[in-house]
């Protein structure tokens, strides 16, 4: 297996800037295992759904942790706070030109300093941290500034993460209402996304994820245990149930998770879909979608998509993808 193969070409003004507006009206992709690829819209994902299905939802919250600045200097630099340390120390990551120990930066109302430099991870204490100097991160590949309503999704509940689980962005409150009128169910589950995300995969044999929170509820596992059909809704909540998976029933758990899925893995918790959007080419979370769907199977789907003017990334159009082993 070479890193080589999960890749595609994708021209650039299909790289979702914005938000699709109402949320359900994006496009949507059907791999289903017995039919030709169909293509719908978001909504009518309830037409491939049935009464005691269960979709697990990860209600995980964006925080504010970025922070736009400059140096000393006058250099601009962008800030994502990754792990407090102790009052006003952080670990970071920081965008910018020779950022070394003792660089001084200075923000709207707040003032640091590089204390520490290791690899790509940068440690800095605050003098002065204003909150309102504190924004929500989005990915890089976004270049206009999006609405904070627009990055949270209709779950999101519990504070954490440092993206979106953005296969979750495209429910609306009548569409959760009329699923639950068919008889569907949602689990919630809390995977809360670190900076790794981001981070692409150089080598697939010695690649390791960075640990991120997961919590999933006895009342949760019940629920999803008890599925006519489970419906992992985005990659994070497929990492969940891996994570609190054991012969294909889910435990209640609460811990750090590295899980890192890649074709070849064997799953172990009973996943009959997911939903979820396009990923960037030779990223950890294509590979988990590969090892799901089938490499070639997904990768056509996204020449496919491509070739029908599909948006990609976060605020971008959704695949509904059919257990390729089922």
């Amino acid at each position: 297996m070479n890193l080589s193969q999960f890749t595609y070409h994708l021209p650039e003004h299909q790289i979702a800037q914005s938000a699709v507006h109402p949320p359900d009206t994006c496009k949507l992709m059907i791999l289903n295992n017995s039919k030709p690829t169909e293509h719908k819209i978001f909504k009518d994902i309830i037409n491939y759904l049935q009464s005691g299905d269960v979709l697990v939802i990860n209600q995980t919250k964006v925080i504010p942790a970025k922070l736009i600045g400059k140096k000393s200097t006058g250099a601009r630099v962008e800030v994502i706070l990754t792990k407090k340390v102790k009052d006003k120390v952080y670990d970071c990551r920081i965008k910018g030109t020779n950022v070394k120990e003792g660089t001084e930066l200075v923000f709207k109302k707040s003032k640091a300093t590089v204390i520490k430099k290791s690899d790509d991870i940068f440690t800095i204490q605050f003098k002065k941290l204003s909150q309102s100097d504190l924004i929500i991160p989005t990915p890089p590949y976004i270049k206009k500034k999006v609405p904070e309503k627009d990055y949270q999704t209709l779950f999101a509940h519990e504070k954490g993460s440092l993206a979106a689980p953005t296969a979750g962005l495209h429910f609306t409150p009548r569409l959760v209402k009329q699923l639950g009128k068919k008889g569907i169910t949602f689990a919630p589950v809390t995977l809360h996304i670190g900076f790794g995300t981001f981070l692409p995969v150089r080598d697939i044999t010695t690649y390791k994820t960075e640990p991120e929170y997961v919590h999933i509820t006895k009342e949760s596992a019940d629920i999803i245990n008890n599925a006519k059909r489970i419906i992992a809704v985005g990659t994070t909540s497929v990492k969940c149930l891996e994570t609190a998976a054991s012969d294909g029933k889910i435990y209640p758990y609460s811990g750090y998770s590295n899980i890192f899925i890649k074709p070849g893995c064997k799953f172990n918790a009973n996943i009959s879909a997911i939903i979820t959007n396009f990923h960037l080419p030779q990223s950890s979370l294509l590979l988990l979608v590969c090892a799901f769907g089938g490499t070639e199977r997904i990768l056509n789907a996204y020449n496919e998509a491509v070739k029908k003017n599909y948006r990609f990334y976060s605020l971008g159009d959704a695949m509904l993808i059919y257990n390729s082993s089922k």
